[in-house]
């Protein structure tokens, strides 16, 4: 790595004024030293823990980005770790942001290279894996720092877990809460620098706010994904070891953190799984060990850290339906029929789940960084040499990064993944930006796309044929092939899928899906899955049994068919529940959702096929207690425009809302002065309706209109309010505020001109026209009104 060009920085106190530290009023206000420990050197009264930092601070404001990154390169190589410990948390703050939002920090998020190629360079050499903040961590790791993190900020259940004093299921939180002394506020944590400055890389991309929708960012090219790449690579490494934290004495290391004890009792609802590291240290015979497993731990941090700062939020009643992992697996030992000699676990408290309350909607970026996380683990995980990936070749001797590699899916990110992609599948909007949810959902579902071994495309472009060796693969991911399969295709069927986007997210499913070999081994899965439970031989559950001295806990055992049967039923178990409910997707109840029968009822309302009364059938609904309810089909149809419902105003045709077609202020106009007239006219007009003879028809005909009752009312509620009786006679003048009556009216007097007719002449001749209409039509509603009865 380049490594920034050094420059003796000058150290200006221009903030401190003599009267305030003790000098002579004659004493310059500016004063220049060669390095900032020079100038702590020349005033040894003045070194306080907040000299640095309220430097440090006044240089932030001061000097230019690129100046005040070469002064943290010095300030960092120079300081000892004893200084440098109190600026720690205002730099890691100041770099990503304060926790709450507020602070953006340096903005990584929108940091492209394109745009600000210098200011990009400078960030990116500085928080490189293997940069100055790198270093400054490793200083500090090296003495065995702490820093305060409130729990506070963390996702949603694990703040509500630690709340209620629930521990936890990840190690990432075991001994480290820390409770306020007497009179304090808050929980804390008790994180060592490494953890610290992860912790805020992480939370960064959660606390801070959204990028503006008018802001086009590309995630791809920021700062902050490329840094999330480079730290995964270095820490996560395909090929090779994890290289070692940079020292600042020759031959020195970073010691990996040490256990303390904890601050208070914990129940746990979770497994007290200890670090792989330390399980694997514990379990050598040789003295010597691997230099690898002093420094996996950094791995171990930076996975869990992430997974769960980006994938533990769900909603509420997922969260709800979270039981203890001790509950779930003693459940899933008594259905197996397993029996162990273990002791119970305390019960946590169940308070945390009726507790929490969260509303978290991810975003894009968001789910494009995990999709990253995602594709990497794979790339991780697949990086395992032929005899290593094997089971039957693990033993005690394998170092610890390739137990990680095996474990790193499974243990740590599968339960958090699948909980959140049906968060997101149940929450996201019905637009095409869910494709970013599908295309991670697509990754996860597709470990071979990032395997070493690639198979060279087929010459006839045929899909290539999924290999049997990632069958335990899809049989331990069941659910998230079968049921989150389920949930696409009922979100899919509220879609639009005449809009191209929705419909190519339909077409890269069924790709997906379509791959040879593939529906065989989730079929084989759901297979294992139903076998009945009897034909488990008596046998002790391993994720309770203690790995001996020459063992590992992913040691082999027989019989395989069984063990396969096994580990399936345990992942949906631990996913769903004891007590779930599984849709096999080959079922007929899956297989009635895109089925013939519904293809053909589809294809049949795409035509313009006619009811008995030649009009447009309505959606396809059932008959409720209050009425219609659309079925699923129904929803289809009106989203795709295929059937709809015939809706028209149904209220008083004076208060109706003003149309496109209408001229608002002569609307309004008309309804006073028609208003004025019906008020000082009224008991006239209602007499002259009460009339039996043919004026009292021609103005009924003119002033009534038809009661209310007798409309074919679609509304159940208004079907309930309405009221059976008719409004009094009132004169209506609305229709004279149309445009099309006004330019019907402007056209008559336009042809009328044309043949030597005036305004007056030609205005008489309409209502005299109108007259013998209105005569015509009153006497045929009265005739028709004699039919009647």
């Amino acid at each position: 790595m380049t490594t920034f060009r050094r420059r003796v920085a000058e150290w200006r106190l221009p903030y401190l004024r003599p009267a305030v530290i003790g000098f002579p009023q004659w004493f310059p206000k500016a004063i220049i030293f060669d390095s900032p420990q020079e100038a702590t050197m020349a005033f040894p009264h003045l070194q306080q823990p907040s000299f640095l930092l309220a430097s440090l601070k006044a240089d932030s404001i001061n000097k230019p980005f690129a100046q005040r990154c070469q002064d943290l390169v010095k300030v960092i190589e120079d300081f000892p770790a004893k200084e440098l410990h109190t600026i720690f948390p205002w730099l890691v703050e100041s770099i990503f942001g304060s926790l709450d939002g507020i602070l953006i920090g340096w903005n990584l998020r929108c940091l492209q290279g394109r745009m600000n190629p210098v200011e990009y360079n400078i960030a990116m050499e500085f928080l490189d894996p293997g940069g100055p903040m790198m270093k400054l961590v490793y200083k500090l790791q090296a003495e065995d720092y702490k820093f305060d993190f409130p729990v506070s900020y963390l996702p949603g259940p694990v703040k509500a877990s630690i709340q209620e004093r629930v521990l936890p299921d990840s190690p990432l939180y075991h001994n480290k809460v820390q409770f306020p002394p007497t009179g304090g506020l808050g929980l804390n944590l008790a994180l060592n620098p490494f953890e610290y400055y992860i912790f805020f890389f992480a939370l960064s991309l959660i606390t801070q706010k959204p990028l503006p929708v008018s802001l086009h960012v590309r995630t791809s090219d920021c700062a902050y994904f490329i840094l999330v790449d480079r730290y995964l690579s270095w820490f996560l490494p395909t090929e090779g070891s994890v290289p070692p934290p940079l020292s600042s004495s020759p031959g020195g290391t970073s010691p990996s953190p040490a256990p303390r004890t904890p601050a208070m009792p914990f129940a746990s609802y979770g497994l007290h799984h200890t670090s792989l590291l330390k399980r694997h240290i514990s379990h050598q015979t040789s003295v010597n060990a691997d230099p690898a497993s002093h420094e996996i731990w950094r791995s171990e941090t930076l996975l869990q850290v992430f997974v769960e700062m980006w994938l533990h939020h769900y909603s509420l009643e997922m969260y709800q339906k979270m039981q203890s992992p001790h509950a779930k697996l003693e459940v899933l030992h008594y259905r197996l029929s397993v029996s162990s000699a273990l002791h119970s676990p305390a019960q946590p408290s169940l308070q945390a789940l009726h507790a929490y309350q969260e509303s978290f909607t991810p975003t894009e970026e968001h789910v494009l960084v995990v999709r990253l996380l995602l594709k990497h683990l794979h790339a991780f995980a697949n990086s395992l040499k032929p005899e290593q990936a094997s089971p039957s070749t693990h033993s005690h001797a394998t170092s610890p990064l390739e137990e990680f590699k095996r474990a790193a899916v499974p243990r740590f990110v599968q339960q958090k993944l699948y909980l959140f992609l049906q968060h997101c599948f149940g929450h996201w909007p019905l637009d095409a930006s869910f494709r970013a949810v599908l295309e991670m959902w697509l990754s996860y579902l597709q470990p071979w796309r990032y395997a070493p071994e690639k198979q060279a495309q087929s010459s006839d472009s045929q899909p290539r044929c999924v290999s049997e060796k990632w069958a335990p693969f899809v049989q331990e991911n069941l659910l998230m092939y079968t049921k989150l399969f389920v949930g696409f295709l009922n979100r899919a069927l509220r879609t639009d899928l005449v809009s191209p986007k929705n419909a190519l997210m339909v077409f890269r499913v069924a790709k997906v899906f379509a791959q040879p070999n593939l529906a065989e081994m989730i079929q084989k899965g759901e297979q294992l899955f139903l076998e009945p439970e009897l034909v488990i031989p008596h046998r002790q559950h391993r994720l309770f049994t203690a790995p001996t001295v020459t063992g590992s806990f992913l040691s082999p055992w027989p019989p395989a068919v069984t063990d396969a049967s096994f580990k399936v039923k345990s992942h949906v178990y631990g996913l769903e529940g004891q007590d779930c409910k599984y849709t096999p997707m080959f079922g007929p109840e899956v297989r009635t959702l895109l089925s013939e029968a519904q293809l053909a009822q589809l294809t049949f309302a795409l035509g313009t096929t006619q009811d008995e009364n030649g009009k447009k059938q309505l959606p396809d609904c059932i008959v409720g207690d209050d009425g219609l309810i659309l079925t699923p089909l129904g929803r289809y149809q009106i989203i795709n425009g295929l059937r709809r419902f015939e809706i028209e105003y149904q209220g008083d045709s004076e208060l109706q809302p003003i149309r496109s077609y209408e001229i608002p202020s002569l609307v309004r106009a008309l309804f006073r002065l028609s208003s004025t007239i019906n008020r000082r006219f009224a008991g006239q007009m209602v007499a002259l309706c009460s009339r039996d003879d043919f004026l009292g028809s021609f103005c009924r005909y003119h002033l009534t209109e038809p009661v209310l009752a007798n409309r074919h009312l679609l509304s159940p509620v208004g079907r309930r309010q309405v009221a059976n009786h008719a409004r009094g006679p009132r004169l209506s003048l609305r229709f004279l505020g149309s445009y099309r009556t006004l330019l019907s009216l402007l056209l008559v007097f336009f042809v009328a001109s044309l043949f030597c007719i005036g305004p007056l002449p030609c205005s008489l001749l309409l209502v005299l026209g109108y007259l013998l209409y209105a005569m015509a039509m009153t006497l045929l509603t009265e005739r028709g009104k004699l039919h009647q009865l």
